[in-house]
């Protein structure tokens, strides 16, 4: 991915194993105290969100939501979730690569900032600490 995707413009849109290696990237590099938290964190790069999670946020276009997290805040968790499913970030492809060329934004660093975002989410952060966040993991 690295040098070669800078010199020039890729022939075939990145897939969504190239997606995912750039998110778990994006984890590697967030810090403590947060990086402990995430662990058990489940990545998941689908083409776009079904309808249901869609439905749920009120979206009604799926080019509209490039990541999602799912899962209790980290302050909501209780020793009684074990028989819980994992806590999951849900990255869309097709909403990312469209944002992507939209906004000329390197893919890596896009991809940064919408897992610190969901990451975010997970910590209940305001927007600011994860501008915070975000510089500490670019």
């Amino acid at each position: 991915m690295g040098s070669a995707m800078r010199g020039q413009a890729p022939s075939t849109a990145p897939d969504a194993a190239t997606i995912e290696a750039l998110a778990r990237e994006a984890l590697a590099r967030i810090p403590s105290p947060f990086a402990e938290h995430l662990a058990d964190v489940v990545l998941i790069v689908e083409e776009f969100a079904d309808d249901e999670t869609l439905d749920a946020l009120g979206i009604e276009d799926p080019f509209d939501l490039s990541g999602v997290y799912h899962g209790r805040p980290i302050g909501e968790k209780s020793a009684f979730d074990s028989g819980a499913l994992p806590d999951r970030i849900h990255l869309y492809r097709r909403a990312i690569l469209d944002e992507w060329c939209d906004t000329g934004v390197p893919l890596q660093e896009l991809v940064t900032h919408i897992v610190v975002h969901e990451v975010g989410h997970h910590f209940g952060l305001s927007d600011d600490d994860m501008h915070a966040l975000e510089d500490a993991a670019g």
